[in-house]
């Protein structure tokens, strides 16, 4: 992997749930990371849903090998939050990894 390649800021964040005294779940993302990355957007589309417009942004993000990182995290970067599709780890090389994040609307 070029190091050169890495130019963004990420913020990996992760969720907690806990449970208050009248039962209600309350959904907290704390920060799990923060590294340097390769942010790529590959493609968009707009289509109809529920009678609304609506759009979609694939993106590829490449960063440094996480082992701890999951498909339920997710990625902030520069207020634009994307949920995690696949992780995907190159050759099995534990170097780096490649993720396939879509923006969440």
């Amino acid at each position: 992997m070029q190091s050169g390649r890495l130019d963004q800021r990420i913020t990996i964040e992760r969720v907690t749930y806990t449970q208050t005294g009248t039962g209600d779940v309350i959904e907290t993302w704390s920060l799990l990371a923060e590294v340097w990355a390769a942010v790529e957007p590959l493609n968009g589309r707009e289509y109809f849903a529920a009678n609304a417009v609506q759009s979609e942004t694939t993106t590829r993000i490449r960063l440094r090998y996480l082992a701890d990182l999951n498909v339920v995290d997710r990625i902030n970067h520069e207020g634009t939050l994307y949920n995690i599709n696949s992780i995907i780890n190159p050759r099995s090389g534990d170097a780096e990894l490649v993720l396939m994040c879509r923006a969440q609307a």
